[in-house]
């Protein structure tokens, strides 16, 4: 049976369908055979199902759906969101169990790009079966980089009327991440927990916490210093992230108090009785220092708690964090000598260069350095998400290099302020600004890498701020670090 198509194609696809018309692939409708289970206990399936979780959360409530194969065409694990979408996929097979080569399928993404061993798009009506013709199916191949071997492809599927300038991308970043954790033995990052309920530091492993970052931070820590080795009590209040804690435990080595510290942050509301009485055993030991953070989500009985607690223990000396010094409880605001205020980190942009040094030297091992371009990326973002923020930014590029340039920081970097973005907005511009951060990289190259027009690749530099080239300004001026009560 011929049928009609109303596109120019190019070689490869010419070649794809011959290749179809010889296997005897169907035409009018897809009928793969079903391979019965799949192996979900491999080195391979675990870390494509760990990558394309992390893309599923990335695109939440976008008609994309993720699929992982075999190195045959076999699709071992599908995520999507969309109902809709994914009642069609199940109509035309396209599940975990079916195979969909081009022997199977005819041509389509995943299978050309097995073929070829190349990241493919494949759209409506240049699928070879006309039951395909309502998707689009952009592929990647994952391939092992030390034996060159193909383990399978990464298919990202969605809609034909829908836009696809990012879907290769995509998939081809998606198939990368997972050649690097199979390379890696397996060692799939695994996630932070944001903070710990109660934590017990020995005396004497406090550990560097940060080093020379920025006059605000010495003047706040100076203020804590003098506090601690005076007597008296301190708490520290900024914007989540600025590095609060870090900042007393850093006035803590330097003051010389060699003693346990105790670490806490309010846990869930159900949870405040046992996270109380957790306290009175320990501190019945004695001689700690006491650090409570995010005090100002605590209610204002079980502050009141705390204060008495800690206030009856002997040798234990008490210091808290908060958003906002209005916000500390009544009950432990008459517990504190000295509340200090540390400023977001946009604001002490003299900091972020000797911060950055120090978190990735924590994260590499090793002394790391930035460059000039680096350096000025870095002063110029605003930074919301502050010093966990910039950690993470850090933590990725010390693992591409020790000499850390602009096109080894993450995309956000190198973009301005803007709207709120969605999530899919939010990937496309990451993509083009990676691509326009490689060295020597026109933004004609940069459109070509990503399979986009050039024109549309300078409206999304116009619209998402991005900025190819090094960062200009050092950014606005730091506020001061001051002491907002003292006894």
């Amino acid at each position: 049976m011929t049928v009609e198509r109303s596109v120019v194609v190019s070689p490869r696809l010419s070649a794809s369908w011959r290749r179809s018309r010889d296997y005897g692939a169907p035409v009018d409708a897809v009928d793969p055979v079903f391979a019965g289970g799949v192996d979900d206990e491999s080195l391979y399936f675990r870390c494509g199902h760990e990558v394309l979780r992390g893309l599923k959360e990335a695109l939440s409530g976008e008609p994309v759906s993720m699929m992982l194969t075999d190195a045959d065409g076999l699709v071992l694990s599908r995520m999507c969101d969309e109902p809709a979408l994914t009642r069609a996929l199940d109509a035309t097979h396209l599940a975990p169990g079916f195979a969909f080569s081009e022997r199977e399928a005819g041509t389509n993404g995943l299978g050309l790009a097995l073929a070829d061993r190349a990241p493919s798009l494949v759209r409506g009506s240049e699928h070879y079966c006309t039951g395909l013709w309502g998707y689009t199916c952009a592929a990647a191949p994952v391939i092992d980089p030390v034996h060159h071997r193909l383990l399978g492809s990464v298919n990202l599927t969605t809609w034909t009327h829908r836009s696809d300038a990012l879907l290769l991308a995509l998939a081809r970043t998606a198939a990368a991440h997972i050649s690097a954790l199979v390379t890696g033995h397996g060692t799939v990052p695994q996630r932070t927990p944001r903070g710990e309920v109660f934590r017990v530091v020995p005396a004497g492993r406090y550990g560097p916490d940060a080093v020379g970052a920025g006059k605000s931070w010495d003047d706040a820590l100076a203020t804590v210093v003098d506090a601690v080795r005076t007597g008296r009590t301190a708490g520290v209040v900024g914007e989540p992230g600025v590095g609060k804690t870090a900042l007393l435990r850093t006035a803590l080595r330097e003051a010389g108090r060699d003693r346990r510290i105790l670490e806490a942050r309010p846990p869930d509301q159900r949870d405040l009785e046992p996270w109380l009485a957790l306290w009175v055993p320990e501190l019945r030991k004695g001689w700690a220092e006491v650090i409570v953070g995010g005090v100002d989500a605590l209610p204002l009985w079980a502050a009141a708690e705390l204060a008495r607690i800690v206030s009856g223990a002997p040798g234990v000396s008490l210091a808290v964090t908060a958003s906002d010094v209005a916000a500390v409880p009544d009950p432990l605001v008459s517990l504190l000598d000295v509340v200090v205020e540390l400023p977001p980190l946009r604001l002490r942009p003299d900091g972020i260069s000797p911060l950055a040094e120090h978190l990735g030297r924590c994260a590499r091992g090793t002394d790391v350095r930035f460059t000039p371009a680096a350096a000025r990326a870095l002063a110029a973002f605003t930074w919301p998400g502050n010093v966990g923020q910039l950690r993470r930014v850090v933590s990725d590029a010390v693992l591409k290099s020790d000499v850390v340039d602009s096109g080894h920081l993450a995309p956000e970097v190198l973009c301005g302020p803007g709207r709120v973005l969605t999530r899919l907005e939010t990937l496309e511009r990451d993509e083009i600004a990676r691509a326009l951060a490689q060295p020597g990289v026109t933004v004609a190259q940069a459109a070509e890498s990503l399979g986009m027009s050039r024109a549309t690749v300078y409206r999304r530099i116009s619209r998402y701020g991005i900025r190819p080239g090094p960062a200009g300004e050092a950014g606005p001026r730091r506020g001061p670090a001051r002491p907002l009560l003292r006894g």
